[in-house]
């Protein structure tokens, strides 16, 4: 197993995509052009079974940057930031036997870094007691139809972050992919590995929790 210490050269969210030197350097035009960053992904599954320990490095560094915004929705603490970024990595090395590459590298990364960052949901929600829904603080930085009206992208983000963490996880990752990821029913379904009918009966009760959560609070629902 490769050590987790060195995969991420860099801080995830600032992870720049490899240029052509780069990949010229790390000896993958060698093998495929690097304008075909599939067939790299192939060749690089294929050498790391065999060992080669900077092919899976430059699939780290290939990807880090995709699996690393996935997950700041999950936690914005850099620090459990980074710490699941490497789980993801560490759980792809140790499941690659079993990638067949009938569809996309990327898209196999991403079902495993979404189980990654539900995982982490579950055991926070077990390690945490509910704490009530701060109302004041949506009112002040929201308007009175409850939109994040005047606030800095982050801020908003920030917030409706804080509104989600009151919701059960499961609520929150059908919420987070379909209202924040802007993922549609199926592909909420490849990346969750629920069925289609799932995914929209989970998106119901979802919308029903957070609309209660918000009306307990006396803040007006808007559809």
């Amino acid at each position: 197993m490769p050590p987790r210490e060195g995969w991420l050269l860099k801080h995830p969210l600032r992870a720049a995509t490899p240029t052509s030197g780069d990949v010229a350097a790390n000896g993958v035009d060698a093998v495929v052009p690097a304008a075909d960053p599939g067939r790299a992904d192939l060749e690089d599954v294929r050498l790391t079974g065999q060992g080669d320990a900077d092919a899976y490095r430059r699939l780290v560094e290939r990807h880090q940057d995709h699996v690393a915004r996935i997950l700041w929705r999950f936690d914005r603490d850099r620090g459990v930031h980074e710490e699941l970024v490497q789980d993801v990595f560490v759980e792809a090395y140790l499941s690659l036997s079993q990638y067949r590459g009938k569809a996309p590298f990327e898209h196999w990364l991403t079902r495993i870094t979404t189980r990654v960052g539900y995982r982490y949901w579950k055991q926070k929600a077990r390690q945490r007691r509910a704490q009530p829904f701060d109302l004041q603080k949506w009112e002040e930085a929201t308007g009175s139809d409850g939109a994040a009206q005047g606030l800095e992208s982050d801020e908003a983000a920030e917030l409706l972050h804080r509104v989600f963490e009151q919701l059960a996880p499961r609520d929150r990752l059908v919420l987070t992919l379909r209202y924040l990821e802007q993922c549609d029913v199926l592909e909420t379904a490849r990346r969750t590995g629920w069925t289609k009918t799932m995914v929209k009966v989970q998106t119901m009760r979802a919308r029903n929790r957070l609309r209660k959560l918000l009306e307990q609070s006396g803040t007006e629902w808007i559809e």
